[in-house]
């Protein structure tokens, strides 16, 4: 790979950003098999949400395997579902999710994980401040999956979870998509992952959500401001795109997937739709990467 950016002599530093969703992340997994299929490397890599506890596997290097285990295990309540929610308190069952399936049933590869030397970032919302927090993961050990739990726990379904010095959520909430800390980072050349369609926007927090937050008000502020940030991110993303800065791939239409779906078809479906649409675009990825 040519390691430097002739157009402005500044050495080529390549990302892969990956937006949340819950489970239309498996259009992200679709993504990411192809280009691991097709040997295509980045520099660094950063997850917000389902792109950070799907998005780890680039660095293990582990193609299939969120697909694989969403699809056995998404109808077992110790998964998730609503028995999981009351039991634990959080729908997505933590010690299943997070213990029980990386280290037992389908097993993370964590040496894989350490010893390659893509960075991978995961944001997190502090519940204290409503900001935005990051962590570079170093050994896909204890802490970088708490991290990776923070990231995906979406308000109401999940409890928050107490990290170091931080009470932490969805990192969607405060950064949809993590663009911006990427390429304050010094990446410059970024492949970016969204779960919707062009022209999407996103609509008004519901009142409603907002009064069962009211506990949470640095949260509330923030879902307060997050449609004006997240239509923002999509503008700016979208002004990168057309410049040329950055490849976006995204659904060519509405997923139309629950964001809890229990529908193994579904979840293949989806998935499905992202190997289309990284393939078809595989030899503009490549040229862009300089791969």
């Amino acid at each position: 790979m040519d390691n430097e950016n002739t157009e402005n002599s500044k050495p080529l530093k390549t990302s892969l950003i990956m937006q949340g969703g819950a489970m239309r992340g498996m259009f992200t997994c679709g993504v990411m098999d192809v280009l691991m299929e097709n040997g295509i490397t980045f520099d660094g890599a950063a997850g917000i949400s389902a792109g950070a506890v799907f998005g780890c596997n680039y660095k293990s290097r582990q193609i299939g395997r969120p697909i694989r285990y969403n699809k056995k295990f998404c109808k077992d309540p110790r998964y998730s579902g609503l028995r999981s929610l009351i039991k634990t308190g959080d729908f997505y069952g933590a010690d299943f999710c997070y213990r029980a399936i990386p280290d037992e049933l389908d097993i993370f590869d964590r040496k894989t994980f350490s010893e390659d030397p893509m960075e991978f970032y995961i944001g997190a919302t502090d519940v204290n401040t409503g900001e935005i927090h990051y962590h570079l993961c170093s050994d896909g050990g204890a802490k970088d999956i708490e991290w990776m739990r923070a990231s995906a726990s979406m308000p109401l379904l999940s409890k928050v979870v107490k990290i170091d010095n931080y009470r932490l959520l969805d990192g969607g909430i405060a950064d949809s998509v993590p663009y911006e800390f990427m390429e304050k980072k010094g990446y410059n050349r970024n492949i970016i992952v969204l779960t919707q369609p062009d022209g999407y926007k996103r609509k008004k927090t519901s009142s409603l959500l907002l009064f069962m937050l009211r506990k949470y008000p640095a949260i509330v502020d923030a879902m307060k401001k997050h449609p004006d940030m997240y239509n923002r991110q999509l503008r700016e993303i979208k002004e990168r795109e057309t410049s040329g800065e950055s490849i976006v791939i995204r659904p060519p239409e509405d997923l139309k997937i629950s964001r809890t779906s229990k529908k193994p078809e579904e979840l293949e479906r989806v998935y499905q739709i992202g190997r289309a649409e990284a393939t078809r675009r595989l030899d503009e990825i490549r040229t862009f990467l300089n791969q």
